[in-house]
């Protein structure tokens, strides 16, 4: 009995069809080799993440808390989330009709959310205004160049929300 294992894709054995242990064994491996570099796992001697200070600012007047914004993809995204507090406030940053930028004006650059031909923007809106309380929800900006870097100061634009002094971890 052989598995062939290549480039992430596993292919069962042939065994009357039913997985065997070594079947199960390696669509194990299979799945570690994808969670191995996520963002959400804490890597081995990796620096915890820096806590942000709670911004009152913008907890009043957006109704978010800004939980980290994050280097990801090698450095080539930049990975903001935040949790909503209060819909009400919170539902300008998840209109999907509104682009979101950050600005870093120590380099110039201004990011965008990519827009894949698959999954279209990399970001979540809320589909007919329906935005859950004490969620956490992400945009995705494309990071060309890998201009910023960690420890950058970068502000936030979407329409008429505007969050400033947002570090890059």
């Amino acid at each position: 009995m052989s598995i062939s294992i290549v480039l992430g894709q596993c292919k069962p054995p042939d065994v009357m069809g039913r997985p065997d242990r070594l079947w199960v064994l390696a669509s194990l491996l299979c799945a570690s080799t994808w969670l191995v570099g996520c963002a959400g796992l804490p890597q081995e001697g990796s620096v915890p993440a820096v806590a942000l200070p709670a911004v009152p600012e913008v907890q009043t007047a957006y109704g978010i808390r800004v939980e980290g914004l994050r280097l990801s993809a090698a450095g080539s995204m930049l990975d903001f989330r935040y949790r909503v507090l209060d819909a009400t406030k919170a539902a300008p940053l998840l209109n999907g009709k509104i682009q979101p930028y950050l600005i870093d004006e120590a380099h110039g650059a201004k990011l965008g959310v990519p827009d894949t031909p698959v999954l279209g923007r990399i970001r979540q809106t809320s589909r007919n205004n329906n935005i859950v309380e004490n969620r956490t929800y992400f945009v995705m900006f494309g990071n060309p160049g890998k201009a910023v870097r960690s420890g950058d100061r970068v502000s936030l634009l979407l329409g008429d929300v505007k969050i400033t002094d947002l570090t890059v971890q």
